[in-house]
């Protein structure tokens, strides 16, 4: 009993505790998540010399956002619309590049869908709720193939892994899901019908867009610029080494509770197909560009009440 209450003692301080003064960084991160997995890589490698890397274990992503608003954490993962809705409320958070994989469409592989538009009439689950992004730009892409999901398919909103389990069990035709459980999926033999990033060039990006960053306040920024620069680039490094060698995710395979071999495969090819390799001044191009989109098809709800994307949302570098 000692030793619990010893433990939430001192985790809540670890919530409460003000950054350090020189080279501290704050992270919260979900434990479950590939954030865990880089900082493990950056402490493995010893990429976080001159750095105080204090990880703040969260239950899931709104545990992040309300670390970071709440001063409890100095750097979350999130996407760059959580971003520009702040900046539209007239909050100063920043964005940096994380990853281009979202999700994707997934159906059997034996399932006779070949575009969006053979959805028509069936049973989609939707990950995320009704103003999640990647449903919205799934939404913008069937537009295209002449079929609007919203009112031609009979929709089933619901957590992540029920609706995986769901459409494994055969209970829905099709399934838009986030990226990781798409390659569990995609181990037990579904297939991808159109991924979030697909739905993106669809669209016209010449890209896929990072959807997913990095994300701390400009406050930060100016009292740490050197702390958050080298942490950056640690993550940057670690990007690389798990890009390149496949014996560093043997290693962190503990970490990824994978179930079986062919899950472990497809999480590790889907990962590495999303770090990012573009300049930053092109994500943010794109990113205005589905900003737009986005504010069409979700409205203020979604976006905030900005009509385009803020031109601060982007973290260019620290002030020389």
């Amino acid at each position: 009993m000692f030793r619990e209450l010893s433990l939430c003692a001192g985790f809540c301080f670890a919530l409460a505790a003000p950054a350090l003064a020189g080279e501290a960084i704050r992270i919260a991160v979900q434990t479950t998540g590939t954030l865990a997995w880089e900082i493990d890589v950056i402490r493995q490698h010893k990429l976080d010399a001159g750095l105080d890397l204090k990880v703040i274990e969260q239950a899931g992503p709104e545990a992040g956002k309300i670390a970071l608003k709440g001063g409890a954490a100095d750097v979350i993962v999130s996407d760059w619309l959580f971003v520009a809705r702040e900046r539209s409320l007239g909050g100063t958070l920043k964005f940096a590049p994380y990853s281009t994989s979202v999700g994707a469409v997934m159906v059997p592989a034996s399932s006779p869908a070949k575009t969006l538009a053979d959805l028509k009439g069936k049973k989609l689950g939707v990950a995320g709720g009704a103003l999640d992004k990647g449903w919205l730009l799934i939404q913008a892409a069937a537009r295209l193939d002449g079929i609007d999901l919203k009112k031609e398919a009979s929709l089933a909103f619901g957590a992540p892994p029920l609706l995986m389990e769901k459409t494994l069990q055969g209970e829905l035709d099709a399934n838009l899901n986030f990226w990781n459980l798409c390659a569990r999926m995609e181990a037990k033999g579904f297939r991808r019908l159109v991924s979030v990033e697909e739905a993106e060039i669809k669209l016209g990006l010449a890209a896929p867009n990072a959807l997913l960053g990095y994300v701390f306040d400009e406050s930060f920024v100016k009292a740490n610029p050197q702390a958050l620069e080298k942490f950056l680039a640690a993550a940057r490094e670690a990007k690389k080494i798990l890009a390149a060698s496949d014996a560093e995710w043997d290693r962190i395979r503990p970490l990824m509770k994978m179930e079986d071999d062919a899950s472990f495969i497809a999480t590790r090819a889907r990962y590495r197909e999303g770090i990012p390799a573009r300049p930053v001044a092109e994500e943010a191009a794109d990113a205005a560009k589905l900003y737009k989109l986005l504010h069409e098809v979700g409205g203020a709800e979604l976006t905030g009440p900005a009509g385009e994307l803020d031109a601060g949302v982007y973290y260019m570098g620290a002030p020389r």
